[in-house]
């Protein structure tokens, strides 16, 4: 792990820093650069929220292109599926020689959607959090921590580029590991399936609704199966499943022992290995690459199937119910 003594932001106190999209990240990686005293500029298309959100935090949003033209650092926090068109069309005709090419997700790079020329140093920083909490950690003196990646090392200082890229948004703070874009893409891809959002959204609306079809109140269910989810989330978060384990009941306890891996077993364990596999072969990808640019109709019916589900129409009664979550 690395920290606050093992960066140096002198390495980008000359540089000016282009962040490619006013976002949940682009908002914070901006905002906190600026706040440790480095030169940022700032990339987002006029129109929508994001524009007015950067007008409203003081800066003068720029072009990609006219951006890219002034960076030594071009660090792209643009959608995985539109960053190979803007890399053709905007990045790859104006970006300086020597500059430095900088993402926080692997996406493109991993499975060459963009191919750097050689003469570029091309670094990898990725907060493993949300924007929003790595600004507010940054203003509460705190930071999120950090994954640094080099996958080309023109200049022969990348790494310390992307170790002062990590402090100046406040990732030494709270520490640094160093991994490559390809460990950072798979692992990252197959997180999201597998367990914090396809894996724990099936979970979740599986036991509710297997409640639900036996007969109990959906209220009841939706209490037991959703709302309770965050509290031993939480306790995991704090001290892993030892944690958790002390601070719930030991009837808990022996049911997790019981019935944990009926649920979780070797089928499960199975497709598990299955999903990695069409990640690393890039079958993922080229179907979400795919289905973008078939104008995103299945995706779109997914999503409405989601918010047609009994859970969610029971979820939003009773949280407009729920005062302390507004506050």
């Amino acid at each position: 792990m690395y920290y606050e003594n093992d960066a140096n932001l002198d390495f980008l106190q000359d540089k000016t820093i282009a962040v490619l999209g006013y976002g949940s990240q682009g908002h914070a990686h901006a905002l906190n650069l600026k706040d440790s005293g480095l030169n940022v500029i700032v990339a987002q298309k006029p129109g929508g929220d994001n524009y007015k959100k950067a007008i409203e935090d003081g800066w003068e949003p720029l072009s990609v292109v006219e951006a890219v033209k002034q960076a030594d650092l071009v660090h792209i926090l643009l959608p995985d599926e539109v960053q190979k068109k803007i890399w053709e069309e905007d990045i790859k005709p104006n970006i300086k020689k020597e500059a430095i090419l900088s993402f926080s997700h692997g996406f493109n790079i991993r499975f060459k959607q963009i191919i750097p020329m050689s003469n570029l140093d091309v670094i990898m920083i990725a907060p493993k959090g949300p924007g929003h909490l790595v600004r507010r950690e940054y203003e509460e003196g705190k930071g999120v921590p950090c994954l640094i990646a080099v996958e080309q090392n023109a200049s022969g200082r990348a790494k310390d580029f992307a170790l002062a890229y990590a402090r100046g948004i406040g990732g030494t703070r709270a520490g640094v590991l160093e991994t490559t874009f390809a460990e950072e893409t798979e692992t990252d891809l197959f997180g999201e399936q597998v367990v914090l959002c396809g894996g724990l959204v099936e979970l979740i609306n599986s036991g509710f609704e297997t409640l639900v079809t036996a007969g109990y109140q959906p209220e009841i269910a939706y209490f037991e199966c959703l709302h309770e989810v965050k509290l031993i989330v939480d306790l995991i978060f704090e001290g892993g499943f030892g944690r958790m384990n002390y601070s719930i009941s030991d009837t808990a306890e022996y049911g997790e022992y019981l019935s944990g891996k009926r649920i979780i077993n070797d089928a499960t364990r199975k497709e598990m290995k299955k999903v990695l596999a069409d990640i690393q072969s890039g079958k993922f990808a080229d179907d979400w690459l795919k289905e973008n640019k078939a104008g995103r109709l299945s995706f779109a019916e997914s999503r409405r199937e989601i918010s047609d589900r009994l859970i969610e129409k029971v979820g939003a009664k009773l949280r407009s119910q729920m005062t302390w979550i507004k506050k």
